[in-house]
């Protein structure tokens, strides 16, 4: 099992910087600044930042990957502090180069200088950012934080991006800036998408056998979208950990709003969803809702049934028979009964994906497509409605990811929604497109057609 998945936190080649920090210091403001895009959530609450983050930088060409991190805080008994801590000191142990953030307005605090200290046991290069000063005048106030001990001291502001570029000049003065020769990012990315609590996170690191991602029975504990490159059977792929949808009377907090619309936005971008069900629990209006952004969405969609291993006294069949009646694009979906905890099926999961991506793209020709046409016409003619008969002329195929079909009739709106099932059940049957959504369109042909020329199957 765990040789088929092989990580590879350390596939990019450029060099590697992560910014520390105890709580609310602005660690996220900078990594976004840093990165030029708003990835990181940020807000005054501590204890925002959970998981680390990683995202490419550019510094006048230099390429090199940026790692955002949790505040470091041995003594909070906040939620998630122990794994916060953790998932910062791999961040540190992984990196070449590393920037602690301080906040100016408060000045050193003992955290501060327990901070600094465990940087500098590891004596890579560190490079203090003094931040929150918001003008040159108050450049004065870096003084007190040389008792830190960490030699270049900078002053910043992350919200008015001043000194940036200056920070990031020093951090990598002593790292070689020669860019390697890498190509577009080839990877093909999946999202794993659900409500919260469902196990994504526990599924993300059981592939990878490391605790990449904070898990916690604690629902809602993934707030940002959180990429993992790997390589399975030497094909690589981005994993996107999604924070968890919540339902709308529960997003009271101002980040959880945030993270919904960040799982929104990864399965825009992902290739294939990897849905992920309470199989104790069965599907909900949540489950719903996000299978219906994937499909809006053109994406590849395969269902996970996790926590397999905890049901009793019930049948697959019925479990599958329950999604597809409440999903009908489910029912063209793969379903995979596994368990996170055990890795039960996992290994089941990427040659289901390879094979989405491949439907993604299939292409159909013209004449195989006619030849369709006229089959499901002689099994099952087309009701007549007030007096005229839909014609189907031809169907052509226009685009792919997803497949895109248009079928010129002579009127759209006398497409029955009765012939519109049957023809989008016979084109399943003859062209599975796994887990993918299909795209057809009306056209009429005859001049004076209605405005349904352009409707959607």
């Amino acid at each position: 099992m765990l040789d088929y998945f092989t990580k590879v936190s350390d596939m990019s080649q450029h060099p590697k910087l992560a910014i520390v920090g105890r709580p609310n210091v602005g660690k996220s403001a900078l990594f976004n600044r840093i990165i030029k895009k708003k990835i990181a959530i940020v807000d005054e609450a501590e204890g925002v930042t959970r998981d680390r983050l990683y995202h490419e930088g550019d510094l006048f060409g230099f390429k090199f990957q940026v790692i955002d991190t949790g505040g470091i805080d041995p003594k909070s008994t906040a939620d998630f502090n122990e794994h916060i801590k953790r998932q910062a000191e791999i961040a540190i142990e992984e990196a070449d180069t590393l920037v602690m953030v301080v906040d100016s307005q408060i000045g050193p605090t003992a955290l501060d200088e327990e901070v600094a200290k465990i940087l500098l046991r590891t004596e890579k290069p560190v490079i203090l950012a003094v931040n929150k000063i918001d003008s040159p005048e108050k450049k004065d106030a870096i003084y007190p934080f040389y008792s830190l001990g960490i030699k270049k001291v900078i002053p910043v502001s992350a919200t008015q991006n001043w000194q940036i570029a200056e920070v990031l000049e020093a951090a990598f003065e002593t790292i070689d800036k020669t860019n390697p020769v890498i190509e577009e990012d080839p990877n093909i990315k999946v999202a794993i998408c659900g409500r919260p609590n469902v196990g994504k996170s526990s599924f993300v690191n059981k592939l990878l056998n490391e605790e990449r991602l904070i898990v916690s029975p604690i629902p809602g504990t993934t707030r940002d979208s959180v990429d993992t490159p790997v390589l399975i059977n030497d094909v690589p792929y981005t994993l996107i950990d999604t924070a968890g949808i919540r339902k709308k009377n529960k997003e009271s907090e101002v980040v959880d709003k945030f993270a919904a619309i960040r799982t929104q936005k990864a399965i825009e971008r992902a290739d294939v969803c990897l849905l992920m069900v309470d199989a104790q629990a069965g599907i909900t209006a949540q489950e719903k809702r996000i299978a219906n952004d994937i499909e809006s969405a053109g994406k590849g969609c395969i269902v996970l049934l996790n926590k397999w291993d905890l049901v009793k006294g019930f049948r697959m069949e019925h479990c599958l028979k329950g999604i597809e009646d409440e999903v009908p694009f489910l029912k063209h979906c793969p379903t995979i009964f596994v368990s996170a905890k055990t890795g039960r099926n996992l290994e089941k999961v990427f040659p289901l994906v390879d094979e989405v991506v491949r439907d993604l793209h299939q292409r159909i020709s013209t004449g195989e497509l006619n030849r369709f046409v006229a089959g499901c016409l002689q099994r099952n003619h087309p009701p007549m409605i007030r007096g005229k008969r839909l014609r189907i002329y031809y169907m052509a195929q226009v685009d792919v990811v997803p497949p895109r079909f248009v079928l010129f009739v002579n009127y759209p709106d006398l497409m029955a929604d009765t012939y519109k099932k049957f023809l989008y059940n016979q084109f399943r049957k003859e062209w599975r497109f796994s887990g993918v959504p299909i795209v057809m369109h009306l056209r009429g042909k005859e001049k004076g057609h209605n405005k349904a020329d352009s409707n959607s199957l």
